[in-house]
């Protein structure tokens, strides 16, 4: 599978990545020469997880937007429910730590000043993809979910053309170019799978990032019964 992967990426005009677990599962693997870098819009996701859990009925006009639009004002809407910026990034990062993710720190203070600061978090495919795995199986993980299936019609490319999978993108501009990322829960099978891409096409086009998602979306789904699947142990 990994020859597969390698030869397919060796076709691509940019460097492309995936990574994967089973749901409910504690390993990922990691295929590629992506292995990473700033999470962009798919922070929202965590952060979306938060807010609910700290303010349900304030938050829950402005997660729907934040995840299904990835609308950057609503997302900071739910930030600013969170307290000051450490506050905030603390309540984010033990939304990680309950999804099996114990490493990645949640920035609490802009980077670069046109973006957010959560946005700005450094997170690798392979601990995304273990805190995706396990965002079914916690409190509120679920309500999000949903929402990542109901994602509006210009944001369906990439994973998202694939029946019944939850996903969030992200993208932006980064070092050489713009990196486009999406991470996404699929049904395989009896169970479930955590899958995480991202890509940095050669270009620097976010419309090339899209199209380099489309092609690794075609590999998931040829090889989707020989990834890993589980489900949430309760």
């Amino acid at each position: 599978m990994s020859d597969s992967f390698a030869a397919l990426g060796v076709e691509l005009p940019g460097t492309v990545g995936l990574a994967c677990a089973p749901v409910g599962g504690g390993h990922g693997i990691a295929l590629g020469d992506w292995s990473g870098g700033v999470a962009w819009s798919t922070s929202k996701v965590p952060l979306a997880v938060a807010a609910l859990r700290a303010a349900p009925a304030a938050a829950k006009p402005y997660v729907t937007p934040a995840i299904t639009r990835s609308d950057n004002a609503a997302a900071e809407r739910l930030w600013s429910m969170l307290g000051p910026p450490a506050v905030a990034a603390a309540a984010v990062e033990a939304v990680l730590r309950d999804g099996s993710d114990t490493v990645t720190r949640v920035r609490s203070r802009r980077v670069r000043r046109e973006y957010t600061a959560f946005g700005q978090t450094e997170w690798s495919a392979v601990r995304q993809a273990l805190f995706t795995a396990h965002l079914p199986c916690i409190e509120l993980g679920p309500d999000v979910l949903a929402l990542m299936r109901r994602l509006v019609p210009e944001q369906q490319w990439g994973l998202a053309r694939l029946p019944g999978a939850a996903v969030k993108a992200g993208w932006g501009p980064d070092e050489p170019g713009n990196l486009v990322r999406q991470m996404a829960v699929l049904r395989n099978g009896s169970g479930w799978t955590a899958v995480v891409l991202g890509a940095e096409p050669d270009s620097g086009a976010f419309t090339d990032g899209i199209a380099l998602l489309d092609k690794l979306t075609g590999w998931v789904g040829a090889h989707l019964r020989r990834l890993p699947a589980g489900r949430c142990q309760r």
